[in-house]
């Protein structure tokens, strides 16, 4: 536990365990604005304290501080090589034996045709060329532009994983965005509760608080502190299932709960709760249509529901021994930021779409309020990698923002993945780029940063090729023959110098420099209706087959087993997406165990540390 007063620099990362004070973590998120931390909230290791006192447990030390990572993300980048350096590597291999010929042939000539004394002449000459066509500033154009490029990134909270980031973020013309904790702070309250009739509110919240206990899902997080702010005692669950993009399936004890069990034809002394969407209750056969509610008994419950909806609401819906219970909502407010950023994008011609397991008026209501007019709703998880391999099909370069551990493997798909900061370590791992902040302005500020760094390095090439291209001809004497000018080799040096010198003083414009906004060119549309028939086939195709997995029970033993090694996935042990080990990017044989993994950001993952991925 660590005390940290008024004015000192956090120490490590942590937890506030007591006190409440304003921390600067402006050299971390880029942010001016102080932010308030109290009890719960997280620390950032050497951010400033302001006037308040705090104590807080610490949880990474060392190489595990966010600062740390940073800067060991920082290093990559600037040390890794953009595609358009290696294109300037190809040609430097070309250009150097090129030169050495141009200079043998300069020698060549002027022994041949020049004046006398002729081998004096010749010397100079080619001496000129070898010197004023040395490739310094050829060497230095790309990677001075990737270093200040990733270095002014970080302190505006933008951490390029790789130089192929860097270069690849302004060619994006489609962005998909995940809804909760992306365009929406991530943090939902219960806004409102119906019971049926006959049925407390703070029975229902109860019970479905006590199911959703053991849950880490923020819409679940939501019901349990609504509970405890009611001081309500939950109750700990006897089973628990948590069904993937859908709600929970849970058994509880029927004791706390005696109102409930009065009319109830269960006599296991338990009670089966579900809390979910309305794909769940209609899943399991509960009808949504004929309750209605305690305090209105004119409107059903899914009415009221549906209403909520349109209002922006994400609806909950609990059923209690196969019959609804009741309905929830719950609101989750949108980021500051995100209805400017999102603006900004199509300022820029690129087009944005929003994905969320929400239903389809929350959906449409959040998109409204953000500019965002593509909407896809009522997904699973696995769904969005889907839909991002569609977008690239249609011939789209794709960004993905998310923060979930669900949004990983859409990530791991796009052509740009951007982790929001302040999501889970799986998103982060998983992505190209890393939005410290968690604010979507700073997705912005990559793409123009990307766009920023790609002409500086254009202009640093154009540079050394246009030193080049013009000094060679003049170094070899070709403007002796008209006024007599030969060029002295020290006088080529101090040109050579000063075209690296124009490449660095160039380069570091880009410190500065304000980022403007560049259209994209040629922006193909979206076609929305073969996205959404993709969708639906695939669905479709994920319900025969579980069909088909239900009438398989009736087969011969052998022949399900055959079917099932046929049909047989891995999981990648470091975004967790399901793949087929045949089409997998890499595989890696690690303490006797073979791991399979979907894309080349996984594998580089796995391999700096597996332990670390094995034991997260």
């Amino acid at each position: 536990v660590i005390q940290v007063h008024p004015g000192e620099k956090l120490p490590v990362d942590g937890q506030v365990i007591s006190g409440s004070s304003s921390v600067d973590e402006s050299m971390v998120t880029g942010e001016p604005m102080p932010v308030l931390k109290q009890e719960g909230d997280s620390l950032v290791g050497a951010t400033v304290n302001g006037t308040g006192s705090l104590r807080y447990k610490a949880t990474q030390v060392g190489q595990d501080t966010v600062l740390a990572q940073i800067i060991r993300l920082v290093k990559t980048a600037q040390t890794s090589k953009a595609p358009i350096q290696k294109l300037a590597d190809r040609i430097s291999s070309i250009f150097i034996p090129g030169v050495i010929l141009v200079a043998l042939w300069t020698f060549v000539a002027w022994w041949a045709f020049g004046p006398m004394p002729r081998g004096v002449y010749g010397i100079v000459a080619a001496v000129s060329v070898l010197v004023i066509a040395c490739p310094c500033a050829l060497g230095l154009a790309t990677p001075l532009s990737v270093t200040i490029g990733t270095g002014r990134g970080a302190r505006a909270g933008v951490l390029y994983r790789s130089a192929e980031a860097l270069q690849g973020a302004h060619d994006v013309d489609t962005v998909v965005l995940d809804k909760t904790g992306t365009i929406t702070q991530g943090r939902p309250e219960l806004a409102d509760a119906l019971s049926v009739q006959g049925l407390d509110d703070d029975l229902l919240i109860k019970a479905a608080a006590s199911a959703e206990s053991n849950s880490e899902h923020p819409l679940a997080q939501a019901i349990v502190q609504a509970a405890k702010d009611r001081n309500l005692e939950l109750v700990p669950a006897k089973d628990f299932d948590s069904v993937t993009g859908a709600g929970i399936d849970a058994t509880l004890p029927s004791g706390s709960f005696k109102s409930m069990t009065e009319n109830s034809r269960n006599e296991e002394n338990t009670l089966h709760v579900l809390v979910g969407n309305r794909r769940l209750l209609e899943g399991k056969g509960i009808d949504l249509g004929n309750e209605k509610a305690d305090q209105s008994g004119r409107q059903s419950l899914l009415e009221t529901a549906r209403s909520w909806e349109d209002q922006g609401r994400t609806t909950i819906f609990v059923a209690i021994d196969g019959r609804l219970a009741g309905v929830l909502a719950v609101t989750d407010q949108v980021k500051a930021g995100s209805k400017q950023a999102i603006h900004d994008m199509n300022e820029r011609g690129i087009q944005t779409i929003m994905l969320t397991g929400d239903n389809q008026g929350t959906a449409e209501q959040v998109g409204g309020q953000v500019g965002v007019t593509r909407v896809v709703a009522q997904i699973h998880p696995e769904d969005k990698a889907g839909i991002v391999k569609a977008l690239q099909a249609q011939g789209h370069k794709v960004a993905m923002i998310g923060d979930g551990i669900n949004d990983a493997p859409a990530l791991a798909q796009a052509d740009l993945g951007m982790a929001i900061g302040t999501g889970t370590d799986v998103a982060i791992e998983s992505a190209d780029v890393t939005l410290v902040s968690g604010d979507l302005n700073a997705a912005v500020k990559a793409i123009d940063l990307s766009a920023a760094t790609m002409r500086n390095i254009h202009q640093n090439l154009w540079f050394a090729f246009g030193y080049n291209g013009l000094g060679i001809p003049i170094a070899a004497g070709v403007l002796y023959p008209f006024i007599g000018l030969l060029l002295n080799p020290m006088i080529a040096g101090a040109a050579m110098a000063f075209s690296s010198l124009s490449v660095v003083l160039n380069a570091n414009r880009l410190r500065h420099t304000p980022l403007k906004a560049r259209p994209v060119k040629e922006a193909k549309p979206i076609d929305m209706d073969a996205l959404t028939r993709d969708l639906s086939i695939s669905t479709h195709q994920e319900h025969n087959q579980e069909k088909g997995n239900e009438m398989g029970l009736f087969h011969h033993h052998d022949d399900m087993q055959q079917d099932q090694a046929a049909t047989d996935k891995v999981t990648d042990p470091v975004c967790g997406m399901s793949i087929d080990p045949s089409t997998a990017a890499a595989k890696r044989d690690y303490q006797g165990k073979t791991y399979y993994f979907c894309s080349q950001n996984c594998v580089d993952t796995f391999d700096a540390d597996p332990q670390k991925v094995l034991n997260k």
